[in-house]
């Protein structure tokens, strides 16, 4: 059979099923990365505050919670990262025996769709899977970068090399950071588009609610409230913890 001859063993619903996941991934990243001002999401409050933490850092002694939270960092990324190449295996894997997983997927659907439409099918978690596994290694990479970079900022502040350096730590850490939220997003859109294993109407659902999961995460969640609006009293202190009982 040729390649058309494959193409046309599916729907028109599942290209569109299809299409519409891939341009959401894509959009949605775009919108998160570069969104209205009127409405920033929580990547990028969150590069504010890492920017914040650069400047910090300059006047801190010691700085061992510095690195701590960096190194914290990198094993998340490396811990991901191992994750989604065992994905990329077990994926494989599946297009290897797929012979067994049509037997389950037509229990499961009821459809007699050909071989080569859930190797197909496979070969679309592989993508995203492949695609979290390489802004994983890339993010972990660049946090070890963002750390060397920290250690090169002078002890003393008034250093006029301090300041500069410290800048050029939070632009790396922040670039790792938006590589390791790639990821995530590969993970996620992933996960949703294993759906397509069951149909087209079921993709279709599963892309929807992960744009509104995520969406709410960066542009209306409640830990983004936090980043936004300031604590109430956030620099008085506790009158219970730091005021005496009053004398009888």
């Amino acid at each position: 059979m040729t390649w058309m001859d494959h193409i046309g063993s599916f729907a028109p619903i599942d290209g569109f099923a299809v299409a519409g996941l891939l341009i959401v991934w894509v959009l949605v990243t775009q919108l998160i990365e570069h969104p209205p001002k009127r409405r920033l999401s929580t990547s990028v409050l969150m590069a504010g505050y890492r920017r914040d933490w650069m400047r910090e850092m300059v006047t801190r002694d010691p700085r061992i919670f510095d690195s701590q939270i960096i190194n914290n960092m990198r094993q998340g990324t490396a811990f991901f990262a191992s994750a989604s190449m065992i994905s990329i295996g077990g994926g494989l894997a599946l297009i290897g025996n797929a012979e067994q997983l049509t037997g389950v997927a037509q229990d499961f659907t009821l459809d007699d769709s050909p071989l080569i439409v859930w190797e197909i099918k496979l070969v679309l978690l592989l993508v995203f899977a492949a695609s979290a596994f390489l802004k994983f290694v890339w993010a972990h990479r660049l946090f070890g970068y963002a750390a060397v970079l920290m250690a090169a900022v002078p002890n003393d502040f008034t250093d006029p090399r301090a300041y500069p350096r410290a800048a050029q730590a939070a632009e790396i850490n922040i670039f790792a950071a938006r590589s390791y939220n790639r990821g995530l997003r590969s993970v996620y859109f992933g996960i949703a588009a294993s759906a397509w294993l069951i149909g087209a109407i079921p993709l279709i659902i599963a892309t929807c609610v992960t744009l509104i999961v995520i969406l709410r995460r960066e542009f209306a969640s409640q830990s983004r409230a936090v980043l936004i609006e300031p604590v109430p009293n956030r620099d008085v202190p506790h009158a219970d913890v730091t005021t005496p009982p009053p004398a009888p």
